[in-house]
């Protein structure tokens, strides 16, 4: 038997403070993200990180990444060419937009999911139309929390 899928970042682990240079407050860029465990049988990857103490807002959106990509994503990815196609955030814009938040400590899920396909969607899909696409396509699934509040 493998072992289970993991979502890691080498800026922060599960349960920390995601670094200022990641939010509104410093560069909002988008952090690095590391996996590793990824099925075999994985065609494509997708990413969704949203903020459930706001009632979900969508900070990321990524989908029909390469599964056997090396080293994951590096710091700014999602603004490089070599991005994998990305859907549209809380904000209207597609790409990371980084933590935000209005008051207090909010927590950040950050959501792998491993798909047996390409999802082939329209351009700037939202997180719903990514989730859903996925759905029975998923060949295994981790998720990583991360917090942030302002100072």
């Amino acid at each position: 038997m493998s072992a289970p899928m993991t979502i890691s970042s080498p800026a922060f682990a599960d349960g920390e403070a995601i670094p200022r240079q990641f939010s509104c407050d410093g560069d909002n860029v988008s952090p690095p993200i590391e996996w590793a465990g990824v099925p075999d049988d994985a065609t494509s990857l997708a990413l969704v990180v949203r903020d459930p103490d706001a009632h979900g807002f969508v900070h990321w959106v990524v989908y029909d990444m390469d599964p056997s990509a090396t080293g994951g994503l590096q710091v700014g990815w999602s603004t490089t060419a070599d991005a994998a196609p990305q859907g549209e955030n809380g904000r209207g814009t597609i790409g990371w937009t980084g933590p935000c938040p209005p008051s207090g400590t909010h927590h950040y899920e950050f959501r792998l999911l491993a798909l047996d396909g390409l999802l082939n969607l329209a351009a700037g899909p939202s997180a719903d139309d990514v989730l859903g696409a996925a759905d029975g396509h998923t060949l295994a699934e981790a998720t990583l929390t991360a917090t942030y509040a302002r100072s």
